[in-house]
């Protein structure tokens, strides 16, 4: 799969057809900057119009780290502002808002995005994995809320999807404030990963691709559709989402994907569904 990215390295998985590999690579620890995290909206943007991704891994491709988080040494985002504190207010919040977009395109992707991390993912990383569907952890993996120990609070996500992934308030105010690290262990203990992969690497990657390759298999509308009345049902009331989701297969119950599912029960073979039109970017 071909692409113009410096930082982000996208790739199909051989033997898994309609799973992309998605690879954060700016060496040695892919600190990000600004270069390299509208790379990766951009990615994830141009992949959820593609009709025949079916599923999507981000992983790292550095053997010992997923990432540092953000470079704090890439200052330019922060100059060329101005010096009236109204107008410097106004430019830095659509930075900041831009920002937070280039990483909801995570959330917003139609296909189903499966983390897998191994090393350490500090900062920004919690960001990005707060805005995937599924979390997979090396043992070796370890996570930090860094923000509060460069003074500020984070702002690009894990404050606003943290306390809905988790559940548990007390959990998420304590490794806000305090900006410990925690381990794969604990962030299963609390929801945060559902799933503790013995290895490194290599081991996280490959149950992810199993896990991806599954869903690759479903009907693209049915899986559209419960990551999207899934995210609406986390963001409104439950009689709000049941109506919303009345609509929605008010509409997508007409595919011919429900037919074709049962058709293949019965004959015992698997069923091969239609991919979803490509949007024309």
């Amino acid at each position: 799969m071909s692409s113009n990215n410096t930082y982000i390295k996208v790739s199909n998985v051989p033997d898994a057809q309609g799973v992309v590999l998605v690879q954060l690579a700016r060496p040695p620890v892919n600190a990000f900057n600004q270069q390299m995290w509208e790379e990766l909206g951009a990615t994830f943007d141009r992949l959820s119009g593609d009709g025949n991704v079916k599923a999507i891994i981000l992983a790292s491709s550095s053997p010992k780290i997923w990432t540092a988080g953000l470079d704090l040494t890439d200052t330019q985002a922060l100059n060329g502002f101005g010096e009236d504190p109204a107008r410097r207010s106004v430019a830095l919040r659509n930075h900041i808002i831009h920002f937070q977009n280039c990483i909801t395109s995570i959330e917003r992707c139609r296909q189903p995005v499966v983390a897998a991390v191994h090393g350490a993912a500090i900062g920004l990383g919690v960001d990005i994995l707060c805005a995937c569907d599924i979390r997979f952890a090396a043992v070796n993996a370890t996570f930090c809320v860094k923000e509060i120990d460069v003074g500020m609070a984070a702002d690009i996500g894990t404050l606003s999807r943290l306390p809905k992934v988790v559940g548990n308030q007390s959990a998420v105010k304590e490794l806000t404030l305090t900006g410990r690290t925690f381990d794969a262990i604990e962030a299963l203990s609390v929801g945060f990963v559902s799933k503790v992969v013995k290895g490194g690497r290599d081991d996280v990657i490959a149950v992810a691709i199993q896990v991806a390759h599954t869903i690759s298999t479903k009907s693209p509308i049915a899986v559209m559709g419960i990551k999207h009345i899934l995210t609406h049902a986390r963001d409104n009331t439950v009689a709000s989402s049941l109506e919303y989701t009345a609509t929605w297969n008010s509409l997508m119950l007409q595919s011919n994907d429900t037919a074709d599912a049962f058709a293949a029960f019965k004959t015992k073979k698997a069923p091969q569904f239609l991919p979803i039109p490509s949007a024309k970017l």
